[in-house]
């Protein structure tokens, strides 16, 4: 099957591929889709994650494959299915699932955050839900499904712990992030290298009503000395604010930085046209920290 399709940027739409697992329906980003297989025989891993099948090499890749059922606790068939094989922060995964149903182009508004009985800070099982016809498609969180089976593909806090004592800086930082986990993990490490006065939204349109009233007030430049966003939001993406924050006089000046599980070649250059100073993907903490120096400093000096 051909995913790469390619949306204009900053619409404010994605597209989602729905997917089986029993009679329950799910999504997935179409960005995070490498291509889709047949099912094939796998090569255990001995003291494995229970959801982690095993590794299979197409193509001369080792790619680990993930039990999509196992992870979320429904019961396991002997279904062959199909594998979905993805790529998110610099990492190859195949997820194995029942059915492929098709694809949908949605708005991220049409994208129903899910309430804290679905998703905890710690413990996040989807992104948002759809409703499509009379079915509820839930988009789930695939990254916080991998960190969890493997931690160490999550953050790099020990980036922070590693940089030398910082003097604390209160240039005000924007962040729209939807993930409370990644927010958190986030905002504490942010914290931990100086950065203290932190202005955190859970998704785009939250952010940009918040440029918006800053704006009216006249002092937006002031207020936000740099912003940092996600891509993937309900109610508006990263790409999307992007795009309204760098087509504003009064606002453009402001360096924002994407930091994204989906940062590869083709989302930097979205990224790029769209005007985003900088790009990054989600475990590079360090990285972030050294961007947010360089682009406060340079804008400081202007």
């Amino acid at each position: 099957m051909d995913t790469n399709i390619l949306l204009e940027s900053g619409t404010n739409e994605l597209e989602i591929l729905e997917f089986t697992l029993g009679d329950n329906h799910y999504g997935i980003n179409v960005a995070k889709i490498r291509e889709i297989l047949q099912y094939q025989p796998v090569t255990p891993v001995p003291n494995a994650n229970p959801s982690v099948e095993g590794i299979f090499m197409p193509r001369d890749v080792m790619i680990t494959v993930i039990n999509l059922k196992k992870c979320l606790g429904l019961p396991d068939t002997d279904e062959k299915g199909l594998f979905i094989i993805t790529n998110f922060n610099k990492l190859n995964v195949a997820f194995h699932v029942d059915q492929v149903i098709g694809i949908h182009r949605v708005s991220w508004e049409a994208i129903i955050k899910p309430d804290s009985t679905i998703n905890g800070e710690d413990d996040s099982v989807s992104t948002g839900v759809i409703k499509m016809d009379d079915k509820l498609v839930l988009i789930l969180d695939f990254e916080s499904i991998v960190a969890g089976i493997s931690p160490e593909t999550g953050l790099r806090v020990n980036d922070i712990d590693a940089m030398q004592e910082r003097a604390r800086c209160d240039s005000p930082i924007l962040i729209a992030e939807d993930s409370p986990l990644l927010s958190k993990l986030l905002t504490d490490c942010l914290k931990k290298a100086g950065y203290t006065n932190l202005i955190v939204t859970t998704n785009g349109k939250e952010a940009w009503d918040k440029l918006c009233e800053l704006k009216k007030e006249g002092n937006v430049t002031e207020s936000v000395d740099c912003i940092i966003t996600d891509i993937e939001m309900p109610q508006m993406d990263g790409h999307r604010l992007t795009k309204l924050v760098k087509s504003d006089d009064a606002m453009k000046s402001i360096p924002l930085i994407i930091f994204s599980s989906l940062v590869n070649e083709e989302m930097k250059r979205k990224g790029e046209q769209l005007g985003a100073d900088a790009q990054l993907t989600k475990p590079e903490l360090g990285q972030l920290v050294e961007a947010i120096d360089k682009l406060i400093h340079q804008n400081s000096n202007k």
